[in-house]
């Protein structure tokens, strides 16, 4: 059931992020350009991609399953996102010259919302076939 319950949170991840990411990319430079690369390393973003994604499942999305709830899936979709995010954000507010707390704000809510909504997905699809 994880490799399914994977195969259906990974795409919405990818297309969910990668809207925010366009959208975002303005605030993005406008805070923290001087940090951001001219090009992405796509060997890291992918393993992030799927790390996060694994542990959204495996954290927050399986259990919700097992216990036919949507709104565990949200709430631990949603408490994973903030707490990845944040040990993201947090350390380089703490320790990365220049980075800013509106990115800091913005990129956890992001992360929180964005982990809720996959989560939500995924248990409302998987839950419709079946699973």
């Amino acid at each position: 059931m994880l490799i399914k319950l994977y195969a259906i949170a990974f795409p919405a991840f990818l297309v969910l992020d990668a809207a925010w990411l366009s959208l975002a990319k303005g605030f993005y430079a406008g805070q923290v350009g001087s940090l951001m690369k001219t090009s992405v390393n796509w060997t890291a973003a992918i393993a992030f991609y799927l790390l996060f994604v694994l542990g959204l499942v495996i954290f927050a999305i399986a259990p919700a399953m097992e216990k036919s709830s949507l709104t565990h899936a949200v709430f631990s979709g949603a408490l994973f996102g903030l707490v990845s995010y944040a040990t993201y954000d947090l350390t380089n507010l703490a320790v990365a010259k220049g980075w800013t707390i509106p990115v800091t704000i913005v990129d956890m809510a992001w992360g929180t919302a964005l982990s809720a909504a996959v989560s939500l997905i995924a248990y409302s699809l998987a839950h419709r076939i079946g699973l």
